[in-house]
Order: C-alpha cells, then sequence, then structure tokens
C-alpha cells in the first residue's frame, strides 16, 4: 500500500468472505504479489456491484452492471493488476472504469491513477462511489478510452479492461519507457488473449498471459458499434 488512498478499517460484515476470496487468489490461481493480495482483502467488492447481487460479491465469477457491462472476476483483477507490477510511485492509466473496483485496487498500489470510462453514466456513478469512500488519488474522464489521455502521457502503466481486435497505437504511444500495458486481444469480442507489453529501448516486448473474455472494447482504436450513438 502507497498510503495515499483509505483502507477498509471499519467492520462491514463480509471480513470472512473477503478473507477466503484472497486466500483463494493465493492458494489456487497463485497470486504472489503480496501487495496485490492485501489491496484485494481491503477493498469492499460489495458495494461495487448492483445491491441484488452482494450476496455473490465475492464469489469467483464477473457479474453484470450497468450499461451491459461488467465488474470482472476476481482473479482476472488481481492478475491483471500483478502483471503491472507496482511499487507504489507509479502513475496509471486505466480504460474502463466501469463501477470503479479495478480503479480502487490500482489506487491503493501506485501514486496516481487516470481512468477513463465511455459510458458516461458510470463514470459519473464510479466518481461518487469513490470519491464517497475517500480516495482522492484519481482523476476521471468520460471518454473514448481507446485515445488513451494524452494530456497526463507517458504512464508508467496501462490497464484495459476490455478485449479489443488489437493494441492500441494511442496507448502504446502514452506509455513510458520501462512501462507495463496489460490488456485482453482477441479477434472476435467474447473471446481474448491476455497481453502484457513492455516498452524496450528499441520496441516493444509482447507476453501472452492466458486466455480470458472481456466485453468489447469499443472506440476509434477497437470495435465498433453504433448500437451506443
Amino acid at each position: 500500500m502507497n498510503g495515499t488512498a483509505p483502507i477498509r478499517n471499519r467492520p462491514d460484515g463480509f471480513e470472512i468472505p473477503r478473507g477466503r476470496m484472497a486466500a483463494h487468489l493465493r492458494d489456487h490461481y497463485g497470486i504472489r504479489d503480496e501487495r496485490v493480495l492485501a489491496a484485494m482483502n481491503a477493498v469492499a467488492r460489495h458495494l461495487f456491484v448492483p445491491d441484488a447481487l452482494r450476496s455473490q460479491a465475492y464469489k469467483d465469477n464477473a457479474l453484470p452492471i450497468a450499461g451491459g457491462q461488467t465488474i470482472s472476476q476476481p482473479f482476472i483483477v488481481a492478475r491483471m493488476t500483478e502483471l503491472l507490477e507496482l511499487k507504489g510511485r507509479e502513475r496509471v492509466l486505466e480504460i474502463g472504469t466501469g463501477t470503479g473496483y479495478q480503479t480502487a485496487i490500482l489506487a491503493l498500489l501506485a501514486r496516481k491513477i487516470y481512468t477513463v470510462e465511455r459510458i458516461e453514466s458510470l463514470a459519473a456513478e464510479a466518481k461518487q462511489r469513490l470519491m464517497g469512500m475517500g480516495y482522492r488519488n484519481i482523476s476521471y474522464k468520460a471518454s473514448d478510452g481507446t485515445e488513451g489521455w494524452q494530456i497526463y502521457a507517458p504512464f508508467d502503466a496501462i490497464l484495459v479492461a476490455a478485449g479489443g481486435p488489437d493494441v492500441p497505437e494511442p496507448l502504446l504511444d502514452q506509455l513510458e519507457a520501462g512501462g507495463r500495458l496489460v490488456l485482453p486481444v482477441g479477434n472476435d469480442r467474447t473471446s481474448q488473449r491476455l497481453v502484457r507489453v513492455t516498452r524496450e529501448e528499441k520496441g516493444f516486448k509482447h507476453e501472452d498471459c492466458g486466455p480470458c473474455s472481456f466485453v468489447p472494447l469499443i472506440g476509434q482504436h477497437g470495435w465498433d458499434d453504433t448500437r451506443d450513438k
């Protein structure tokens, strides 16, 4: 933890299932970064899901939210976060704020988070929720996330919580030397490979980190979707 964002410090009735979730991430999935595990055990996921689904908040699956989107499975949140290798001083760009759960995890682990969400209602609700919870190291934007956030570039790390057909060029351009970009990439809208891209001195290193399934990354450098216009 970097001390710039709050940690859960009041009993909320979900301590046991949240602790079991964190233990499952460590023992079953092999998540080894203790800072990531501590963040997963600190953030109250039940506050980021629809009220009707709170009893399922700490199960190992994605859940539907507004706008046809999802809140990612706890494992994939932990896995993507671990792949960023955050130490506490980074400036991180997040594409796909959603309800703000992944944002909250990142905010505990890095110095500053810049989060972009294309659906304005989700962006507004996430900002209200996170500010109400006391997070102060997050900047918010409602826009096409595939364009990144040029004014604040370059970023030490970038996380994309939606699957696109390729790695968006603007995100590569906005990645700091030595920085890591983690995102799902696939040829169709329902199945992807989780990829980590590291910016090296003479180009980019791509690593395949296994299969995954995300909602489509909609935007200028992602999938087209006239239904959202």
